[in-house]
């Protein structure tokens, strides 16, 4: 099967599930209005309790690229929850005796994953604007920065694909995806800097990749740690986030690419 025909069968895929936003709405909504939620609720109830002497605005820049990887990262366990349902509806079954690219339905729904988390970011940054954050940089590494977010979440995304084809429906997948997610978001620096972390919780901290993704965001919008601006990076990963974010972005695809597809093949319609 040429490239060309895999290409136009994950594109396919990718405008049915992105339909499927439009025909349901509430989808959107929720989508978008949690992001919002957090934006408004940390900027305006948190900011002086945790901006301290920089003030609430200084926190509002710093809080900003945290909300976006928290919710790219999340955002990723639609993949899983939606092909946990496609399984359960049989629909899957139904992609498969089509004559279609195997990898594309997977592909597709990674996707369109991605461009809906590209609206997401679009509604985040509007709301950030609102709340006083600003981008320093360049056009080009702002840019960079929203690129490397969604590369990341892409990467997450096909652990969810690789999860949504294991788990009995969407219900698991997000209570699975909640309780190995919601450390991860939290044990970062996303919300607060890592040096107001206990020393056990700050070293995984550091390499955690939720938090050298956000640091690289950080970087690239010119919105580095307004309460402790002269600071050395406490470590290698964070010194190198950018670089150090696309290394586990790309060992993550080289391994559940495969998975998921693998899983695919396997996978059987399951009873509600």
């Amino acid at each position: 099967m040429s490239a060309r025909t895999v290409l136009s069968d994950c594109l396919v895929v990718a405008q049915r599930n992105l339909i499927k936003v439009k025909r349901v709405p509430d989808l959107l909504v929720f989508t978008t209005l949690s992001p919002i939620m957090f934006v408004l609720l940390f900027a305006y109830v948190f900011a002086g309790a945790i901006g301290g002497s920089a003030g609430g605005g200084a926190y509002r820049e710093f809080l900003i690229a945290g909300i976006f990887a928290q919710t790219v990262v999340f955002g990723a366990t639609i993949t899983g929850a939606a092909l946990a349902t496609d399984i359960r509806t049989g629909i899957i079954d139904r992609f498969r005796s089509l004559p279609m690219a195997p990898g594309a339905v997977l592909a597709g729904r990674t996707l369109s994953d991605v461009l809906n988390n590209v609206l997401v970011l679009g509604v985040m940054s509007l709301t950030g604007l609102v709340v006083g954050w600003r981008i320093h940089t360049s056009p080009g590494s702002a840019l960079r920065g929203y690129l490397l977010l969604l590369v990341f979440a892409y990467a997450i995304s096909w652990i969810m694909a690789w999860i949504g084809m294991l788990v009995p429906s969407p219900e698991v997948v997000n209570n699975a995806a909640f309780i190995v997610i919601f450390p991860l978001t939290f044990i970062a620096n996303t919300f607060v800097p890592l040096q107001t972390l206990p020393a056990p919780l700050r070293t995984f901290a550091e390499w955690n990749p939720v938090s050298t993704a956000t640091q690289a965001a950080r970087e690239l919008f010119g919105n580095l740690n307004p309460l402790a601006p002269a600071q050395d990076q406490p470590s290698w990963a964070l010194a190198h986030a950018a670089t150090y974010t696309l290394v586990w972005s790309v060992a993550i695809l080289a391994v559940f690419v495969p998975l998921a597809n693998w899983q695919y093949g396997r996978a059987t319609t399951r009873s509600g």
